[in-house]
């Protein structure tokens, strides 16, 4: 009997029918943060229009207390956890790693290999274990520059010209000149591997070889990016600053250029609506001219947890905000959540000028990088790896060390002892 009522529901979910409707009224409880839990306000509520029987909760975390709550949750055996959990792809593995069993294979719910196909590889790596997928991808963070137009038009700078980090440089000189109290760049130097993700993943640099088996930081991709990121600093074309901090700066006009992935749009929007208009992207600078100009940070995945009595019902709303172009796009126009589902690329809306941004399609200019994307694994021991890379940095940006090189092995070093894995030669 069960059998039986397993394939009706699943082929229920493949019609995805506004008719759908699940014997008693059900509850689906979702942790996330942010703006990621804005947005799944807003599909919750057209879905439960659309399915009056399915009541869904949002509940808002910070990011951290999200990735805590279910690393204690799993190690509890599942006790506490809600039916649906946001997971950054960087931090994935942990939780496949350290407990296979917490969260629900969705193969069994009808994450068919046709559904996986609407999703590009690279968001799909760190989601898939074998022959199981954990969960589904939802939005992807492609690196781009945001900046303010009438600060670096003051300083006569067409960000047309900005290809490398010397010309980012160069730039930020005369924008700050021109511009008395503005700084042209900030970054979490202190207590974040954000640059380094970034500027590293367009390098090809990673802690870990593709095969997650060796440590990779020390490479000279890396130590390229590392080497790229205090010329930053030492020129003062960066400042530290913390998130909260970045959009102190923002909002106060003391900030000419933001790097981060597209789903900062959201952020930037909201956070300052007064100027409207005075902002716009373009393409992240390489290290040489030749570069991919193009990287990917971020992004986060929803996995069903083991324990949820309401798996169906959990999978039918997932699949509609992250699986159809409806859901997807709803995200993007109201918080700029950037889709993973490759239709979605395609909607007229991506292709529209958007107003905040001084008329620019910039959904097409910040989604032109995802073909270029190499794709990056956080591994099981992310973690580990950007504790001991944060701590080095530091150290190095303050002078700890005679180079980048050094200051990237002792990194590998610390990770190897952590980890046990290898270092590659």
């Amino acid at each position: 009997m069960r059998t039986i009522i397993g394939c009706a529901a699943l082929t229920l979910l493949t019609n995805f029918s506004a008719s759908t409707a699940f014997a008693q009224s059900t509850e689906i409880r979702i942790w996330s943060w942010n703006i990621a839990a804005s947005s799944l306000k807003t599909t919750a509520a057209e879905y439960m229009k659309q399915h009056p029987d399915v009541k869904i909760i949002v509940e808002d975390y910070g990011n951290a207390q999200v990735f805590d709550k279910t690393l204690a949750g799993c190690a509890a055996g599942g006790v506490g956890l809600p039916d649906i959990v946001t997971i950054q792809n960087g931090d994935a593995e942990s939780f496949w790693s350290q407990f296979p069993d917490c969260f629900t294979d969705l193969k069994a719910l009808g994450y068919t290999p046709e559904v996986q196909a609407k999703f590009p590889q690279f968001k799909r790596t760190e989601l898939e274990v074998g022959d199981k997928a954990y969960a589904m991808p939802w939005d992807t963070g492609p690196v781009v520059m945001f900046y303010r137009r009438d600060l670096y038009e003051k300083a006569g700078v067409d960000p047309a010209t900005i290809v490398t980090w010397d010309d980012f440089i160069a730039a930020g000189k005369k924008i700050s000149e021109a511009n008395p109290g503005v700084v042209m760049s900030q970054a979490d130097l202190n207590g974040d591997d954000e640059f380094m993700r970034m500027i590293g993943n367009e390098q090809g640099c990673n802690y870990f070889s593709d095969d997650g088996s060796e440590i990779t930081i020390n490479q000279p991709a890396c130590v390229s990016t590392l080497d790229t990121i205090k010329k930053l600093k030492d020129t003062g074309t960066i400042s530290a600053a913390k998130w909260d901090e970045k959009i102190q700066s923002v909002v106060a006009g003391k900030v000419a250029t933001q790097m981060y992935g597209g789903w900062y749009e959201g952020t930037l929007r909201t956070n300052a609506p007064d100027l409207a208009g005075k902002w716009g992207v373009y393409t992240m600078p390489s290290v040489t001219a030749d570069g991919l100009h193009a990287a990917n940070v971020g992004g986060s995945a929803l996995g069903i947890t083991s324990i949820s009595a309401n798996k169906e019902a959990a999978y039918a709303y997932l699949n509609y905000t992250l699986g159809t172009n409806e859901g997807q796009i709803s995200m993007l126009k109201a918080y700029g959540l950037v889709p993973s589902l490759i239709s979605a690329l395609d909607d007229p809306y991506v292709h529209e000028k958007q107003p905040y941004w001084g008329d620019q399609a910039i959904w097409v200019d910040i989604l032109s990088g995802l073909p270029r994307i190499r794709p990056s694994r956080g591994t099981a021991f992310y973690q580990d790896a950007k504790s001991a890379y944060r701590t080095v940095q530091v150290k190095y940006l303050e002078g700890g060390y005679p180079d980048a090189k050094t200051a990237l092995d002792d990194a590998a070093k610390q990770i190897s002892s952590a980890t046990g894995l290898e270092i590659a030669h």
